[in-house]
């Protein structure tokens, strides 16, 4: 299987201060990959670096290389804007454009673009939101605020904000934590979906979650606190769930620790 995402070798600081400590990892294509582990781990971290947002923090910086299908995101003359249009994001809590209508919220990354055609701007708003599957709950009110949704559709309009500017990839930074039983597992049906077009990397402190939309689970941890974190264990999903190789992995997923 072809590699779409590798990280070769990186550490991660705030300023000088190690965060995440020498990961080596390959996602495949048009798969999901869970991250998981302790909070303060690195996790969500590392989900960062995958498209630039890392160094958005001051201080910031990556040393070592993140291939996007051979390119390193790192490189020099590489435009971090770009990275981020290639490599979209959806985050913890549900963060629609307050004054923008749902329509405006989803052509927002178009409209940075330079994407002005309406005609074009309506396919994709509609084919966006289809995406995300809210387009028969909000197609006649396309006019009202963003914000005025419930949370989990206001995370699904979140969704279509990302892809449709058509990244390659998508993270997902625990994007179920806010949300209530319901929602979630209209996230999670939405994600299955969603990776017959995308890359998916998503963070979950949910184990049963990490089971179920996941194909791949890489498992982060801490050696103590203050020491960096460090990608214990890369596997398919039924391996690490069933037969960790770690003992770790399977104190952690079993509850004994984290």
């Amino acid at each position: 299987m072809a590699t779409r995402i590798d990280i070769q070798g990186i550490d991660i600081f705030y300023g000088k201060f190690k965060a995440v400590s020498k990961v080596e990892l390959a996602i495949e294509p048009k798969n999901v990959t869970a991250f998981i582990g302790p909070s303060g781990c690195g996790k969500s971290t590392v989900l960062r670096t995958l498209n630039r947002m890392h160094e958005v923090i001051p201080g910031a910086r990556v040393e070592g290389k993140v291939l996007l299908d051979g390119e390193d995101l790192y490189g020099p003359g590489v435009d971090p804007v770009n990275v981020r249009r290639r490599v979209g994001m959806v985050f913890q809590r549900p963060n629609p454009f307050p004054t923008m209508s749902i329509y405006e919220n989803v052509i927002a990354g178009l409209k940075l673009n330079g994407v002005r055609k309406k005609s074009l701007l309506d396919e994709r708003v509609e084919e966006s939101l289809r995406g995300a599957n809210l387009w028969e709950e909000v197609k006649d009110r396309l006019g009202r605020p963003g914000a005025g949704l419930s949370g989990g559709q206001q995370q699904r309009l979140c969704i279509a904000r990302a892809i449709a500017v058509e990244p390659e990839v998508l993270l997902m930074d625990e994007p179920c934590s806010a949300l209530d039983p319901i929602s979630t597992l209209a996230i999670e049906d939405l994600i299955q979906k969603l990776k017959n077009s995308y890359t998916i990397v998503i963070v979950t402190h949910n184990m049963q979650q990490a089971s179920r939309v996941s194909d791949a689970t890489a498992f982060f941890s801490l050696e103590a606190t203050g020491q960096p974190g460090k990608l214990i264990e890369y596997d398919k999903t039924t391996k690490i769930f069933s037969n960790p190789a770690e003992k770790r992995t399977e104190d952690y997923i079993s509850g004994r620790f984290g």
